[in-house]
Order: C-alpha cells, then sequence, then structure tokens
C-alpha cells in the first residue's frame, strides 16, 4: 500500500481542543447574541463546506453588524437560513433556530406549518438551546425530508478550523468506486467513522460515504487515511 495508507481509529472524540475557552468571547454586548451569532457563522460555514450556496458577506459579518441587523436580543424566526446546492439548485436547505424554551410537540408542529414550498426542501436543521423531548423527536422523524439537530454548542465553535484537527474531503461516488479498486478492497473493509462522529454531523453525512483525512505534523509530515460513515 503507498504513502495513502489505511489506518484505524474514528474521531468519536471529535469535540476535545475546540479552541480558546468560551470566556474569552465576552464582550459588552449581551451572552444571547453572541452565541447566536458565533453559532450562526458556523452554520452557514457548514452550508458552504456541504456545497450549498452561501453569500461571504454573510458568513464574514463581524459581531457589530450582526447586532446592527438582528439587535442584542435577537428574534429566532429573523436568523433562519435558506440555502440552494450549487450543484443542483432545486435541492434546497433550510436552517432554523429554536427559542430558549424546552422543544415539544407543539414547537415542531409549529415549524411544520410555517415551513413553505416543503415539496423542494430536501433536509433541515434544527438549533436547539434547549432539551427536545422524545415525543418531539418522534414528530420530526414524520418530515418528509431528511431532519438534523443540532445544540447550539455544538456551533460554537467550527471544529473544523481547530488547529490540531486534519483536513477532510468527502468522496464522491466516483471517487470512492476508484479508491475500493485501487486497494482491492470492500466498502465494509475500510476503517469506520461513525454517523454521530462531530466531522460526520458537520458534513452531513450518509452511511457509505467516505471521507478523505489528511493530517500534516512537523513529526510525522503528510499522512493520508480514509474512513467510511457507519
Amino acid at each position: 500500500m503507498d504513502a495513502e495508507a489505511l489506518d484505524g481509529g474514528d474521531h468519536e472524540n471529535g469535540r476535545e481542543g475546540l479552541g480558546r475557552c468560551l470566556s474569552s468571547f465576552m464582550d459588552e454586548g449581551s451572552m444571547e447574541s453572541h452565541r447566536y451569532y458565533l453559532s450562526r457563522r458556523t452554520a452557514l460555514e457548514m452550508l458552504r463546506d456541504r456545497g450549498y450556496v452561501v453569500p461571504d458577506s454573510e458568513i464574514n459579518l463581524s459581531l457589530e453588524e450582526f447586532r446592527s441587523i438582528y439587535t442584542d436580543k435577537p428574534d429566532v424566526d429573523r436568523l433562519r437560513i435558506g440555502a440552494s446546492l450549487r450543484s443542483d439548485p432545486s435541492n434546497k436547505i433550510l436552517v432554523i433556530f429554536c427559542g430558549q424554551g424546552m422543544v415539544k410537540v407543539n414547537v415542531i408542529r409549529s415549524i411544520a406549518t410555517q415551513i413553505v414550498n416543503k415539496d423542494s426542501l430536501s433536509r433541515l436543521i434544527l438549533i436547539l438551546q434547549n432539551k427536545i423531548t422524545n415525543q418531539a423527536l418522534k414528530a420530526v422523524d414524520l418530515f418528509s425530508f431528511k431532519v438534523e439537530v443540532f445544540q447550539i454548542t455544538d456551533l460554537l465553535v467550527n471544529i473544523t478550523k481547530h488547529v490540531l484537527k486534519p483536513k477532510h474531503r468527502v468522496l464522491t461516488d466516483k471517487e470512492k468506486q476508484k479508491l475500493l479498486k485501487k486497494y482491492s478492497l470492500e466498502e465494509k473493509q475500510l476503517p469506520r467513522m461513525l454517523l454521530k462522529d462531530a466531522i460526520a454531523r458537520y458534513y452531513g453525512l450518509e452511511k457509505g460515504q467516505v471521507v478523505k483525512v489528511t493530517y500534516n505534523g512537523d513529526i510525522t509530515g503528510s499522512h493520508v487515511t480514509y474512513r467510511c460513515v457507519w
């Protein structure tokens, strides 16, 4: 096997070393608006990294600019994000921020009634600030499109930007088949990445997708491995 060797392991500890202590983000404005600012920026970056069309001007918005637009006590309805896949504009995603209360069935039902053009939506991301009940989770499963649930604390820092995180790139189906053929492997023989892995969730990966992981270290040098999502 050549320099692009395959190795084991997973990323279940994806939240480790997420950067500076959150206390360093404190300023004169409200903590509430700062949390919304950070999590919304990460959500925008996440959509861009998944291949959705996201304006740079939205991602590069400063905290001061964010507060001038959304105020120091943002209305969660105004924080919604809608985007289309660059390679397929008919493939749309919607990001909705939930309020500070516990997310119950009535909240999910309310969200369902507010979504227009449901037929054109392929994914929905819910960003929560509180717990979600089991009944609400069951209601989420009834949507005709895939729904992803994140806690706002998961998005305060973009894990893919951490200096210790290796670079990840999702392979196309064609690249995946080429890889398997190159090493005479079956999909199940590839090292695994769990669906609940932080990186898998960031990229919205599905079972069977393969990720190329590139490590760059001063001691070990460049090293490439591949992982299949399970």
